[in-house]
């Protein structure tokens, strides 16, 4: 089946897509993912909601004269649990895409983006075994920050790109590089610089149509392959 195509000016279409992607990416690596979450959540939810049902049909039977005092404990119950579950959603899961372990490798991933902001950010912690000191009680969780531009893995016309997006997270997160290392690209997630007195003879060369020498420094080469603002996005073509 192929990928659905989405409005790509959707931020909430873009990143509800990849969220959805990056679990199925992680559990094709063997991944155990762990669903306490989502099952607390929906077990909250659910109860809020036949207490709800029940009182209603009990009032509906039996009139509110002989359930007003039922009625007035379930109100609380349910402002109870809703309360337990909003904390629950904003204060516990805190945005969770992914709670998973591989061979005791433990990872955690959060997602958000800002508004009018194309650009998705992943909050990632983990606990790789193999780093762990001496003393048994020594486990340290790292976590990183990451954040690139939706347009890595989704074309111009909306389809997601699932390759470009399981190398970024391969390079970027130590356990799922080492769970996947053939998708692992050197330099994926590094930001280009060009200094503005490289891109004069850049930008005549690409309108003249010639090809385009290595110059600089290697920190600041620049090919005609791939250019980059300091912002990350590809020059356009100046024909």
């Amino acid at each position: 089946m192929s990928a659905p195509k989405i409005s790509v000016y959707s931020l909430p279409d873009l990143k509800n897509t990849t969220d959805d992607a990056l679990p199925n990416y992680l559990n094709s690596l063997k991944f155990k993912q762990s669903h306490t979450l989502t099952d607390v959540r929906l077990a909250l939810g659910y109860t809020a909601v036949v207490i709800a049902a029940v009182t209603f049909y009990f009032d509906y039977r039996l009139g509110w004269d002989k359930t007003k005092s039922w009625t007035l404990w379930a109100v609380v119950i349910y402002f109870i649990l809703n309360s337990a579950l909003t904390f629950w959603i904003w204060g516990v899961e805190k945005g969770k895409i992914f709670v998973g372990e591989k061979n005791g490798a433990q990872l955690s991933l959060s997602s958000s983006v800002t508004k009018h902001k194309p650009i998705y950010n992943l909050t990632v912690s983990y606990l790789d075994p193999s780093t762990k000191n001496s003393k048994p009680d020594s486990e340290t969780w790292r976590t990183i920050e990451l954040s690139a531009p939706f347009t890595k893995w989704f074309s111009a016309d909306g389809y997601f790109v699932a390759k470009p997006f399981q190398q970024w997270l391969a390079s970027e997160i130590p356990v799922v590089g080492e769970a996947d290392p053939g998708n692992v690209v050197q330099g994926v997630g590094e930001v280009k610089t060009v200094k503005v007195e490289d891109m004069k003879g850049v930008l005549d060369e690409l309108k003249t149509g010639t090809s385009v020498k290595e110059s600089g420094s290697p920190a600041t080469r620049t090919r005609r392959s791939k250019r980059y603002y300091s912002t990350g996005h590809p020059l356009k073509s100046l024909s």
